[in-house]
């Protein structure tokens, strides 16, 4: 589908009056060729390989930005699973953290924002490879800066993973007390049906299906839809819905060409357009004020979860019209701590975990960027994640679960956590949630839905 120089300018007005923006653009670059039972060859090879492709991707993100006026907010990388390329090597914590600080190093090197993929595919069972990079996360993510983290603790094939979900509790509750305001935990995101093609972090990895080099791209505009669903307070919700649909047809429209002309200017193949809408700080850049747009009082409130269904209908559509090429999460991100209307829904009352658990039934991710108390216990977090996981499996889609446990903070304190992250109100969670069903361990089957060979 040919794409017209004129809905670009069409979208760059977008850019000065409702912030829309290309939020990344990340390289997923294959590392198992890397892989050297010499740690000190290893290292040498993904370094150079990160800070070669990591440069280009700057240099060209610059060249486009200045080409349409749309900017190109963040500059990522996603590599392969980290516990892959670890197996070969000593199975210890010192290697795991030090491999870290290499793509650290690198990163910062190449003057890109984030890399992802220190991860893990562990839905249905753990290597030691697997184990040992979880025992290492609360090291390798405070002694960094860049480095994301993920783990696919589930699937709808798969079913959950329960023994990793447990062990998890304890490695989140670890490194929440290394990082001030538990900051570490945002840095890595656990998932059931994780994408192999994410641009977003903390979750984005390069998967072991992707080609060697692949541009995949995230745009993303809720300051847009709320402005074109406040500029139609009369229509019905079928008339309001093609509306929204077609506003994200353009923007996705725009995303595809810079795409494009990047990956042919980089000469690695083009991925995916993540459409998902992503809340900022920035004001109006809210999903919870598009809600209260469509004639919700407020986030929370019954309603939200049919007006959230919608939206993430209409996203869906209007993306899927504009572009062959749509993947990743392509969702809507209602992160508590980065989205004005989300915190003040929280604040006043009308938005508690049980019915953000509920909104996420109906959209991309989960259960994103909230604080708990510092002092909630493992297995409560371990359930909560439980919870969350098991929406995805039960209905073959992507959750995701991105808690933070604040030390010392207890239900209605604030957290700041400064930049994108916001600020968040700690949220109240029971202090005792489901121990002996926790501590059973094992594998939750997966639903008979997966039998579909």
């Amino acid at each position: 589908m040919r794409i017209s120089v004129e809905e670009v300018f069409e979208t760059v007005k977008m850019t000065l009056d409702h912030h829309f923006d290309i939020r990344t653009v990340t390289l997923g670059i294959n590392l198992k060729d890397c892989i050297d039972r010499n740690f000190t060859n290893f290292k040498r090879r993904v370094s150079k390989r990160i800070i070669d492709n990591g440069q280009k991707l700057n240099k060209f993100a610059d060249q486009l930005e200045n080409k349409y006026g749309i900017p190109i907010t963040n500059r990522r990388i996603s590599i392969t699973p980290a516990s892959l390329l670890l197996e070969p090597l000593p199975q210890n914590t010192q290697t795991v953290v030090e491999f870290a600080k290499t793509l650290d190093q690198a990163t910062k090197k190449a003057s890109i924002d984030f890399i992802g993929g220190f991860g893990a595919m562990v839905q249905k069972g753990m290597t030691s490879s697997d184990e040992n990079l979880i025992n290492a996360l609360p090291s390798a993510l405070t002694n960094t800066k860049r480095v994301c983290g993920f783990l696919n603790l589930a699937s709808t094939v798969s079913g959950i993973n329960m023994n990793a979900v447990e062990k998890f509790g304890h490695t989140l509750k670890d490194l929440s007390k290394r990082t001030k305001n538990g900051i570490g935990c945002a840095k890595i995101a656990v998932f059931a049906n994780v994408p192999e093609d994410n641009p977003f972090m903390a979750g984005a990895h390069h998967g072991i299906g992707e080609p060697d080099f692949s541009l995949n791209i995230g745009i993303s505009g809720p300051g847009v839809v709320r402005n074109v669903v406040k500029q139609n307070p009369n229509c019905d919700l079928t008339e309001l819905s093609e509306v929204i649909k077609r506003t994200v047809f353009k923007i996705t429209r725009a995303g595809e060409l810079i795409g494009r002309e990047m990956a042919k200017l980089m000469q690695v193949e083009f991925g995916i357009i993540d459409i998902s809408l992503a809340s900022t700080t920035s004001a109006g850049d809210s999903v919870a004020q598009i809600i209260e747009a469509m004639g919700v009082k407020q986030i929370g409130l019954p309603g939200s979860t049919a007006a959230l269904a919608m939206l993430m209908d209409a996203v869906k559509k209007g993306g899927a019209m504009a572009s062959g090429n749509i993947g990743g999460l392509s969702g809507t991100f209602i992160p508590v701590s980065e989205d004005a209307g989300m915190i003040k829904a929280v604040k006043d009352g009308t938005l508690s975990l049980e019915k953000l658990e509920a909104l996420t039934s109906v959209c991309s991710v989960g259960l994103d960027m909230f604080a708990v108390p510092g002092d909630t216990p493992a297995e409560v977090l371990s359930a909560i994640i439980a919870d969350e996981l098991s929406i995805g499996v039960i209905n073959n889609k992507t959750t995701s679960v991105r808690v933070i446990p604040a030390p010392g903070k207890k239900a209605g304190d604030i957290v700041h956590f400064g930049g994108l992250l916001g600020s968040a109100p700690v949220m109240k969670v029971p202090k005792v949630a489901a121990p002996d069903f926790i501590a059973r361990k094992g594998r939750i089957p997966s639903p008979v839905t997966a039998m579909r060979n």
